[in-house]
This record gives C-alpha cells, sequence and structure tokens, in this order.
C-alpha cells in the first residue's frame, strides 16, 4: 500500500540527487550495490549488538538507494530486464539481513525465543510474499492485488520501531517494547498477505483456464453470409 503513495513521493525528492551521481559517472547497478552492502552492514553490525538505533540511522540513510537506482536507470533510458534482475535480487538480501540481525540479537543477549520465532517467521514469510507474486507474473497472471503488508510496509514498520526501541539506551523508559510488538505486526500481516496473494493466484489460475477451455464463439451470421457469396 505504501509503494502506490511514498515511492511516488520520494522518487521526486531524490531525482536531483540521482541527476548529480549520474553527472558523477556513477552507474545505476553501483547504487543498488553499495545500497545494499550499505543495509547489510548496519543490519548485521548493529543489530545484533543491540545497537537498534544507530543500525536504523545506516540502513536508513542506504535504504533509498533502492529508489535512486531506478530513478537513475530511467533518466539514462537504460532500464533493462538486468537491473530489475539485480535490483529485486539485492532487496531480498536486504531484507534478509534486517530481519536476520532481529533474529541474532533475540538468539543471543536479547535472550527471547518467542521473538527470535516470530522474526525468523518474518524473514521467511516476507521472502514468500515476494516469490508468490513474481511466480504467479512467470506463468503469466497478473497477480492483481494490493497486500496488506508489502515490502515497503515491512521495512517502513520494522525500521521504525527499532529505531524508537533503541532511544531506550538514551533513557527513554518503555520504549523498548515497541519492537517486539512491530515484529508480531508484521509477522500477522504478512500471513495475511501471503494468503491474499495465494488466494488471488489461484482465482486468476482458474479463470485463465476456463477461458482456454471455452469453445470458440461462432462466426455471427453477417460473417456466414458473407462467405457464402
Amino acid at each position: 500500500m505504501l509503494n502506490k503513495y511514498a515511492r511516488a513521493f520520494f522518487t521526486r525528492v531524490l531525482t536531483p540527487f540521482a541527476a548529480f551521481l549520474i553527472r558523477r559517472g556513477v552507474s545505476p547497478d553501483t547504487v543498488t550495490l553499495i545500497g545494499t552492502a550499505g543495509v547489510v552492514a548496519g543490519a548485521l553490525v548493529f543489530y545484533p549488538m543491540g545497537e537498534f538505533f544507530w543500525g536504523t540511522v545506516v540502513i536508513t540513510l542506504f535504504v533509498f538507494s533502492d529508489l535512486v537506482d531506478g530513478n537513475m536507470a530511467r533518466q539514462l533510458g537504460r532500464s533493462s530486464r538486468w537491473g530489475a534482475f539485480l535490483d529485486s535480487t539485492l532487496d531480498r538480501v536486504a531484507d534478509a539481513a534486517i530481519f536476520g540481525g532481529f533474529i541474532l540479537w533475540y538468539a543471543g543477549d536479547g535472550d527471547d525465543l518467542v521473538l527470535c520465532a516470530v522474526s525468523i517467521f518474518c524473514l521467511a514469510s516476507g521472502q514468500v510474499v515476494s516469490y508468490t507474486k513474481a511466480r504467479g507474473e512467470s506463468i503469466g497472471l497478473p497477480v492483481a492485488v494490493n497486500g496488506l503488508v508489502e515490502r515497503a510496509e515491512r521495512l517502513v514498520i520494522s525500521l521504525v520501531a527499532a529505531g524508537l526501541a533503541g532511544l531506550h539506551k538514551f533513557g527513554v523508559p518503555g520504549i523498548q517494547y515497541l519492537l517486539p510488538v512491530a515484529l508480531w505486526i508484521v509477522a500477522v500481516g504478512s500471513l495475511v498477505t501471503l494468503i491474499q496473494r495465494v488466494v488471488t493466484v489461484r482465482r486468476e489460475s482458474a479463470e485463465a483456464e476456463a477461458a482456454a477451455a471455452a469453445p470458440e464463439k461462432p462466426q455471427n451470421a453477417s460473417h456466414g453470409s458473407e462467405a457464402a457469396k
């Protein structure tokens, strides 16, 4: 849902920065790779240590590369299948690193196996949600559904909660509980989204098969009379 509105807004905001990088000779693929590396480093270095505030700051600085690289490609007129593939693949890597950081924290010093399991579910369900749409489209279905919690929602909910939870180390009381609440929201929302997409693919598949099996309509009378002539 956020993709529809937030992406358009941030694309406009980041267009001048994208143009600046183009003038400096930076390629969209380079931005994609650096952005992913920054997200992975921020998540896997800071989160396992419980440094949620600084980890989120680092991740946020790099996560917008997902919008910058596409903007650059459009300005250059270089949109390609390779660029789309690379961007989508590295998105999955970045998402896995973020929830992997939560997993490492709760499996270690965070010492909470329930939240560790919830984080694992968030990681796995997020990957499967993305896969269902990609797989449905690969077999020719539109997968025309806006899920409850898509990638943008997963990132915003998780990162905002993690950043705020990190303020506990600065003396803000009780705020550390925001992250567990956010993880549960993401887990439930991802499950709902997965069900939405599976149901949509099943419906679209049945409709496509029914349309393919339907007999061809006979030619109308006017066409028949023309043929007789």
